[in-house]
């Protein structure tokens, strides 16, 4: 063993820079924060050959004064924390003092600056050897250069593992839109090659906000995102929130700040998903822009080496407003709501603080429901919306002006529509029902255009949440069965139905057990009338036996709900009224995460005018 000794200068520094400066995108981004920090509205970050040949960024901050320049590039040296207490409220992006000192051991690294106003500046350079600093005069406005050449040049092993140009430059440019969704309020401009690529105007209001946000992460997905502002004890959530017809196949899309800092943490994926969770399609991906603001004592950005992950002082309250006020939101993301519509307060005085979820769909410009459909709204949401009410209380609505066989033919806003129109009333969101095509979907027309609905996923989604609501409330209705039916089932299942009675009756089931292997239905529940009780029952005990203890049986009671609502939902290939189909319509525009069925996928679609148009090239 050879004897302790005091590491070097230059290795220090590039062992700190192993941790700091993993590849281009690494120094890009520790360049911009200090720009960021040093208060500066405009940055123009320049890149050749991806990184490796050049990255120079120039800011309009503050700058640094030419006593300052040769502390800047030594190690943990900085000017923005000063006691031990100042980590516990960290309001920077950047505090350890360390990345200029551990890119400047890397590379060939020259420091230009201007602290005054006028055009007489200073340049400090050093090469990466012993790290001696020299400073000398050069022209610059005020703010700060930094020119980064050649990166490992002195670490031939670090450079072999860098990857071709296209895929650090690719690296650069996603650290870029990241940092421009940061800062709204900053010019960002990226060029590569000698060739802009980008520039981010900065913007003031939330149209200019929306227009980076689409620049960043695409038209289709503000198309699709719906704007959210809460607030409440200390937390403010904002951002845009994308509908979940909106999912990836991959987390690509999900950019979370905390306090300005993009990061990537466990809670607040879990939050996300937990939010998503009776709408996303299998192993799909949530798609978002979201920013929370919170006390900076009271998260600590000190726990990884490039500040990618935080730390909540009570994780456990900032993952419950998230997936509190997430959830809402998704809830509310039904026909009718407008895109980037501010979740304006459409909750409880006791469900929010400051603002709410957006837009309840199933209304008029006026806000009003349209008062044709009033009364089977009402009941839908009296009676759980059984088809088999509707369908009594259309068909009496019909027999005043039409007959049931002109009802199942009219024409667009004919009947309740043109009703609804000669009493000044714009149509509903979902429109109104025009025919039904091979028993599985629902066509019809509203001011956009033609809205086609899956009957059964709608109906399934419809049932399901009046399913949940009932027994959250422990009033699931029950209808008794005119004969009881009797189940031939295996002595495992007639087992589990017997020690999980108390479970069957929590769901509206009165179900007992007549022999080794019998059992006997007596009621279910009142939503599903009609339903194949045997086939639903064995459905049922399937669950249970699947999910095991009482326990996880209280935690997966959505999914056993689930199960129940897709059993009972109106099958393929039934034929409907109009009055049927317009009822469906109207309930799924009060119905909470209607867009998707249980398993989410879309309940319905919209067609433009424009689109049909482009389809049978009119106009052209």
């Amino acid at each position: 063993m050879q004897s302790i000794r005091l590491l070097s200068p230059r290795l220090a520094n590039q062992i700190a820079a192993g941790e700091v400066v993993e590849r281009p995108a690494s120094v890009v981004k520790e360049l911009i924060e200090n720009s960021l920090d040093a208060g500066a509205d405009r940055i123009d970050i320049d890149i050749e050959l991806g990184g490796a040949k050049l990255i120079r960024v120039r800011d309009t901050g503050i700058g640094i004064a030419r006593e300052d320049l040769p502390l800047a590039l030594s190690r943990h040296a900085t000017s923005k924390i000063i006691e031990l207490e100042d980590l516990e409220g960290v309001a920077t992006l950047g505090f350890r003092g360390e990345a200029l000192a551990s890119i400047g051991s890397v590379s060939r690294l020259t420091l230009s600056a201007n602290a005054e106003a006028g055009n007489a500046g200073w340049c400090a350079v050093t090469e990466g050897r012993e790290m001696a600093v020299a400073v000398q005069p050069t022209p610059h406005a005020r703010g700060a250069t930094v020119e980064v050449r050649d990166l490992f040049f002195n670490t031939p092993a670090r450079r072999k593992f860098l990857r071709t140009e296209k895929t650090e430059y690719a690296r650069i440019e996603e650290v870029v839109k990241k940092l421009a969704l940061s800062r709204f309020d900053v010019d960002f401009s990226l060029r590569h090659n000698n060739k802009t690529v980008h520039q981010f105007r900065a913007a003031t209001d939330q149209t200019q906000w929306e227009r980076r946000v689409a620049a960043v992460c695409g038209a289709a997905f503000m198309a699709e995102a719906r704007f959210i502002d809460v607030e409440r004890n200390g937390l403010r959530l904002w951002g845009w929130l994308a509908a979940p017809t909106f999912s990836r196949s991959q987390a690509d899309l999900q950019y979370f700040f905390v306090n300005g800092r993009c990061v990537r943490d466990r809670m607040v994926t879990h939050a996300v998903r937990q939010a998503y969770r009776d709408v996303m399609y299998q192993n799909r991906h949530a798609a978002f822009v979201l920013f929370i603001e919170l006390d900076p004592g009271a998260v600590d950005v000190n726990v990884h080496p490039t500040k990618h992950e935080v730390r909540f002082r009570d994780s456990r309250a900032v993952h419950d407003f998230l997936f509190h006020h997430l959830h809402r939101a998704v809830a509310a993301m039904g026909p009718g709501t407008q895109r980037s519509n501010t979740l304006a307060s459409q909750l409880p005085a006791d469900e929010h603080s400051g603002a709410g979820v957006m837009q309840v769909s199933g209304r008029d410009s006026r806000g009003q429901t349209s008062d044709y459909y009033q009364h089977a709204i009402d009941l839908s949401q009296k009676s759980s919306g059984a088809l088999r009410e509707m369908r009594e209380l259309y068909g009496a609505a019909n027999a005043a002006s039409h007959d049931d066989r002109q009802a199942r033919t009219n024409v667009p806003f004919t009947g309740a529509g043109e009703q609804a129109r000669s009493q000044g009333q714009s149509a509903p969101a979902l429109g109104y029902a025009v025919a039904q095509i091979l028993g599985i979907y629902i066509l019809a027309q509203n001011e956009r255009g033609l809205v086609i609905v899956d009957m059964h996923a709608a109906h399934e989604r419809i049932i399901y949440e009046q399913m949940k609501t009932a027994y959250e409330r422990q009033a699931v209705a029950t209808q008794p069965l005119l004969v009881p039916e009797s189940l031939s089932v295996s002595q495992s299942e007639a087992d589990c139905a017997e020690t999980s009675a108390e479970l069957f009756r929590e769901l509206g089931f009165d179900v007992h057990r007549a022999g080794p292997e019998t059992l006997l239905v007596r009621s279910i529940p009142a939503l599903l009338r009609g339903v194949d009780v045997a086939l639903l029952v064995r459905d049922v005990l399937a669950d249970i036996l699947t999910h095991g203890n009482s326990d996880r049986l209280s935690a997966r009671s959505d999914e056993i709900l689930s199960t129940i609502a897709c059993r009972g939902s109106v099958r393929a290939n039934r034929q409907l009224t109009i009055a049927e189909m317009n009822a469906l319509l109207r309930q799924m525009e009060v119905t909470e995460r209607s867009g998707q069925c249980n398993h989410g996928r879309p309940t319905w679609a919209q067609l433009t005018l424009e689109q049909l148009d482009k389809l049978f090239l009119r106009g052209r």
